[in-house]
């Protein structure tokens, strides 16, 4: 019994944090594509080879580029209510292919 409730509490947990956690397209339809889609300002293009060497970096070094800002891009970029989450979410959905 103890093991089932230990594993349902695990898959309560797993997917209310997946629910918080705004899903990688839709954070990048509402911030990233103005400039990802083009390219604007220096900016890596959603879906391209642009996205190797910056992932060769690591996770942790883009998600502090993207709160930090980098170049062009303003601290947060133009997303004003994401959380970690959900830049790593819009980073993994740009940089696949």
């Amino acid at each position: 019994m103890k093991k089932l409730l230990a594993m349902t509490a695990v898959a309560a947990l797993t997917l209310s944090t997946s629910v918080l956690a705004q899903e990688g397209k839709d954070v990048f339809d509402k911030a990233c594509q103005i400039c990802h889609t083009m390219g604007v300002a220096g900016a890596p293009k959603a879906h391209t080879a642009d996205w190797e060497p910056r992932l060769a970096k690591g996770m942790d070094t883009l998600l502090n580029s993207v709160k930090s800002g980098l170049n062009a891009m303003p601290p947060g970029g133009m997303c004003t209510d994401c959380t970690d989450e959900d830049y790593k979410n819009a980073i993994d959905f740009m940089s696949a292919k």
